[in-house]
């Protein structure tokens, strides 16, 4: 197949998947968005002759628009925008999980710093400010008490930006000093890692340790389900165990993969990823 990669910087995740791609015989063009110019009725040379284009695009705008321009243009794309966009938004994520039955945690939104006090007043303390988009754990807080609810709310309220408008006030899930990251490829599970930190944040990004983790059935369908419900594809779903079992607290749709390739050497994840892209493009064909 002729793959086209989209990004807007290659890291290791893009050279280990371009690696897979090519070891597989595939052809790849390597597609900078930041060069190019996407008219509306017209789309850019680089595209016409490709079998599937795979959105790596760093940032949560430029694949929003990215993949909704290569759908209008008849392109598929992985993932598909319905996907990016639903992910992109931690709102409209957890619309979504809740919809599709996927245990989730507690989630208020609030639209103004006074009634996102209120909100936050009603769990009680700890709980958990959000942004309505990023990653890597960046700008969320453990809110401990009143006043640094009230600091927290008066910094995001000058910020600017529509984003910090919405307010997004989670229930603090105490889980066991880690998560587990499953990715999923059309709700099928590829591998999973449990990342442990000493902060309650436990991304990999922000230094956790990793470890590969055996999933059990339930948790197996937690992320079954949680993949389906915000429309399939190439994703990581995020699993808190609680007491009562795993809630979902997130899906990405722009899922990094190298400290999971990482930490199961048993599996060879950006080759399971090609394979999957490989039955995409066939069942497509047929």
């Amino acid at each position: 197949m002729h793959c086209g990669l989209l990004y807007t910087r290659i890291r290791e995740d893009e050279k280990l998947l371009l690696g897979a791609l090519r070891d597989r015989g595939h052809d790849v063009t390597k597609i900078d968005v930041r060069e190019l110019c996407f008219h509306l009725d017209d789309a850019p040379a680089v595209f016409d002759d490709l079998d599937l284009a795979v959105n790596r695009c760093l940032e949560s705008s430029r694949s929003r628009y990215v993949t909704r321009l290569l759908d209008a243009y008849g392109v598929d794309v992985v993932n598909d925008p319905t996907t990016a966009a639903v992910c992109a938004d931690k709102v409209w994520g957890s619309l979504a999980l809740l919809s599709a039955g996927v245990p989730t945690p507690r989630t208020t939104v609030a639209f103004t710093p006074e009634s996102a006090l209120a909100a936050i007043e009603a769990f009680g303390y700890p709980c958990v400010l959000k942004p309505i988009t990023g990653s890597w754990g960046r700008l969320i807080s453990r809110i401990d008490t009143r006043t640094a609810a009230e600091t927290v709310l008066e910094h995001k309220d000058v910020l600017g930006g529509y984003e910090h408008k919405v307010f997004y006030v989670q229930e603090y899930v105490d889980k066991p000093g880690r998560d587990i990251r499953v990715l999923t490829c059309d709700a099928e599970p590829v591998a999973a890692m449990t990342r442990a930190s000493d902060h309650w944040l436990t991304n990999a990004a922000r230094g956790a340790t990793t470890e590969p983790f055996a999933l059990d059935d339930e948790a197996a369908d937690v992320a079954r389900r949680a993949s389906e419900a915000v429309g399939g594809g190439l994703l990581g779903v995020d699993l808190m165990e609680t007491g009562s079992g795993y809630v979902c607290h997130e899906v990405n749709s722009q899922v990094e993969f190298k400290s999971l390739n990482a930490a199961n050497p048993d599996v060879d994840v950006p080759e399971r990823i090609v394979g999957w892209l490989e039955r995409r493009v066939d069942g497509r064909a047929a």
